[in-house]
């Protein structure tokens, strides 16, 4: 029986570690697009500043572009507000 909650607890503690590595070095950020007279806002979080913001850059553009070539418009549209959580 201790052996089993020897192996439960260290287990608990092993899970912990790896989630807790895996949260620290996370950024969200919230971008606002403006694009074609609608203005969207999106949040992405990432492993660095600058893909968090393309992240939600994107998933901006997805909701304001009516396709390809608007979505690559769009996309190269800089951001109208950026607010990171480092």
């Amino acid at each position: 029986m201790r052996t089993v909650v020897g192996i439960v607890l260290g287990v608990a503690f092993v899970g912990f570690m790896i989630y807790a590595a895996l949260r620290e070095g996370r950024v969200q950020c919230e971008v606002c697009v403006d694009f074609r007279g609608s203005s969207v806002c999106r949040t992405s979080a990432a492993v660095d500043r600058d893909a968090a913001i393309q992240g939600a850059v994107a998933s901006a553009c997805a909701v304001l572009s009516g396709g390809v070539t608007d979505g690559i418009q769009c996309s190269a549209t800089p951001p109208s507000a950026i607010r990171c959580d480092d």
